[in-house]
């Protein structure tokens, strides 16, 4: 295994380091007074909180926990953008297994012109990432290093895991301070509208699908949020320390030249190496063999961060790994090849419900977690997932009646991945 704390070797052969930012659950007091495992919420502003509507269960109605809150600046991809990623789930026992207990939100705050300067600039083609490999950006976003000297702002999360920094990493691992928004560098391509389509925001007004245009926006119930009062206990804070996923290099056994294999040629005994084989691989679940292996590898994980990378599923069986598949970190030649009318961009995700621009991944939540969130329960019937992924909307867009310099709360999509029920 690769422990996050222990001291590296400098021999570069015995790991390999991935573009996945790992974040794990500390009692150590940094920097950063947002980004946080468990505790209470805090929004962009004083002023303005969610409408309390987001704050409730789906399946029951009553009010949510937090599990984790994020600080989601992307300067280089949204640029003047202000971000915030919550994650909330429903402590009731009759409400697991169930859509909608547990919801996402994300926060954002688009400063005066920012979504102007960026659609004045002209849309470059992303590389393709076999000619040139995701850099690593650890240095902002989590404060966390990859052996090289970078620049980068010092938000933890001011740069996106599919750009590189280019300077010095910034010392303190999820710091708060806001990130300069001078270098801006839109990710994804813009594809130009007519300039008749006045009804959307110019923060999103690009990259729609002409064929299936977003439905208007209804107008928005807002809720006052609860009193704190009003909740449940909320789960022990953590603050968050972060670095590089860091891998053992895969092991490479050499047979002794002594060795000898005996072979029956008539196949007898168990009927057979080939059958005992195929009956051995069926009755492994290699998705989650997978995920396993590879939390595994850095067991304290809380958190997988990648915006627009892949998540890594718990199962394809259940509804969520059939969507997410062909597009996770699991996928291999036996997924189907897989094309959803929801996304064009691969990942697998519904669309955008504000704008209709395509979902990216972003964070993942995993079972650690939930050993870190329940420390200080008594009971042994706690949460039941695997892993809890949020996607994002890729425009980071604001709906139509927010103003700029104004906050808004979009609810995000969420894919839950339980346990496994034994079956009888």
């Amino acid at each position: 295994m690769a422990p996050y704390d222990s001291d590296s070797s400098d021999d570069g052969d015995n790991y390999t380091e991935t573009n996945v930012l790992l974040g794990y659950a500390t009692q150590d007091t940094t920097s950063d007074a947002v980004s946080h495992l468990g505790g209470t919420p805090t929004w962009l502003d004083d002023k303005t909180a969610p409408s309390g509507a987001l704050a409730k269960c789906k399946v029951c109605n009553g009010l949510l926990s937090l599990l984790i809150e994020l600080n989601g600046d992307l300067p280089e991809h949204f640029p003047g953008h202000e971000r915030r990623l919550y994650i909330w789930s429903c402590r009731r026992k009759t409400c697991r297994r169930k859509e909608g207990s547990v919801r996402g939100v994300r926060s954002v705050r688009v400063a005066k012109g920012a979504s102007r300067v960026a659609q004045s600039k002209a849309p470059k083609p992303e590389p393709k990432q076999e000619e040139k490999p995701q850099p690593k950006i650890g240095e902002a976003l989590f404060g966390a290093t990859n052996g090289a000297s970078a620049t980068t702002p010092a938000n933890p999360f001011s740069n996106p895991f599919s750009s590189k920094p280019a300077g010095t990493a910034s010392s303190n691992p999820f710091s708060s301070t806001p990130a300069a928004a001078s270098t801006p560098a839109p990710s994804t391509p813009a594809i130009s509208v007519s300039d008749a389509t006045t009804s959307l925001s110019e923060t999103f007004a690009s990259k729609v699908r002409l064929s299936s245009p977003p439905a208007e926006q209804p107008p928005r119930p807002h809720e006052p949020w609860p009193a704190d009062s009003a909740f449940s206990e909320p789960f022990p804070r953590y603050h968050l320390d972060a670095e590089y996923e860091a891998l053992d290099a895969p092991s490479t056994p050499e047979i002794p030249a002594n060795a000898r294999m005996d072979i029956d040629a008539e196949g007898s005994g168990s009927g057979g190496g080939k059958e005992d084989k195929e009956v051995f691989e069926s009755s492994i679940d290699k998705t989650f063999q997978k995920f396993a292996d590879r939390v595994g590898q850095n067991p304290e994980q809380v958190l997988r961060y990648e915006f627009k990378g892949k998540p890594l599923l718990y199962s394809d069986t259940d509804a969520i790994g059939k969507l997410l598949g062909p597009h996770s970190e699991n996928a291999s030649s036996s997924h189907a090849k897989v094309t959803t009318a929801s996304s064009r961009n691969g990942s697998g995700l519904p669309r955008c419900n504000i704008c209709g621009a395509d979902r990216v991944f972003e964070l993942q939540l995993t079972p650690h977690a939930i050993t870190e969130l329940e420390a200080e329960e008594m009971s042994i019937d706690g949460m039941e997932w695997g892993t809890i992924i949020l996607g994002v909307c890729s425009k980071d867009c604001k709906p139509n009646d927010v103003d700029e310099e104004e906050v808004a709360y979009i609810e995000e999509w969420v894919g839950v991945q339980w346990e496994e029920v034994a079956k009888k």
